[in-house]
C-alpha cells in the first residue's frame, strides 16, 4: 500500500517522537539501525520530513533529530505520507492501470474507492502522538526483538 519510503518515514517519525518524549534527539545512524534502512536512503527520507515541517534538524555536537513535544499530537499520518509519497495513494487505480475513473472503471474500481476512502479517513485521524504512545506501553512494536 506504501511505497518502503513511505514505510520508513512512518517508522522513523515514530521513533523520533518516542525519543522526543524523552528530550532525547536521534542521530541518523540510530535511526535507520532502529526501522532497518540503509542510512543513505534514510537521509534522504529525513530531508524530505524536515522540508515538510514534520521532524525538525539540529546541527552540532548535541545535534541530530527531534519533534518539539507539542507538536507530536498534531502530526498526522497523512501528513508524513504527503511529505514522501505526496497524494497519489488517494488517486491511483487499483490494479495499476494508467487510465481507471468513474466513467472508465477497472474492474475492482468502485471497491477499492471505498479503501482509499477509509484509508484517508485513517491517515487523516491517526496523530503521531497514538502510536508513539502505543509503541512506549507495549500495546504495538516497530521492531521485534531479533528481528
Amino acid at each position: 500500500m506504501f511505497s518502503k519510503a513511505c514505510e520508513y518515514g512512518i517508522k522513523a517519525s515514530i521513533f523520533i517522537a518516542i525519543n522526543s518524549y524523552e528530550n532525547k534527539r536521534v542521530s541518523p545512524k540510530e535511526i535507520s539501525e532502529e526501522i532497518d534502512s540503509p542510512k543513505a536512503f534514510t537521509a534522504k527520507i529525513l530531508q524530505a520530513l524536515v522540508k515538510h515541517d514534520v521532524i525538525n534538524s539540529v546541527q552540532g555536537a548535541y545535534g541530530g533529530f527531534e519533534i518539539e513535544k507539542e507538536k507530536i499530537s498534531t502530526i498526522k499520518l497523512a501528513q508524513i505520507v504527503n511529505a514522501i509519497d505526496g497524494d497519489s495513494i488517494y488517486r491511483g487505480c487499483g490494479l495499476g492501470l494508467h487510465i481507471c475513473d468513474d466513467k472508465h472503471p477497472c474492474p475492482v474500481h468502485d471497491k477499492f474507492k471505498i479503501v482509499r476512502s477509509e484509508l484517508k479517513n485513517m491517515l487523516e485521524n491517526t496523530n503521531l502522538e497514538q502510536l508513539a504512545l502505543d509503541i512506549k506501553s507495549g500495546t504495538s512494536f516497530l521492531k521485534i526483538k531479533g528481528d
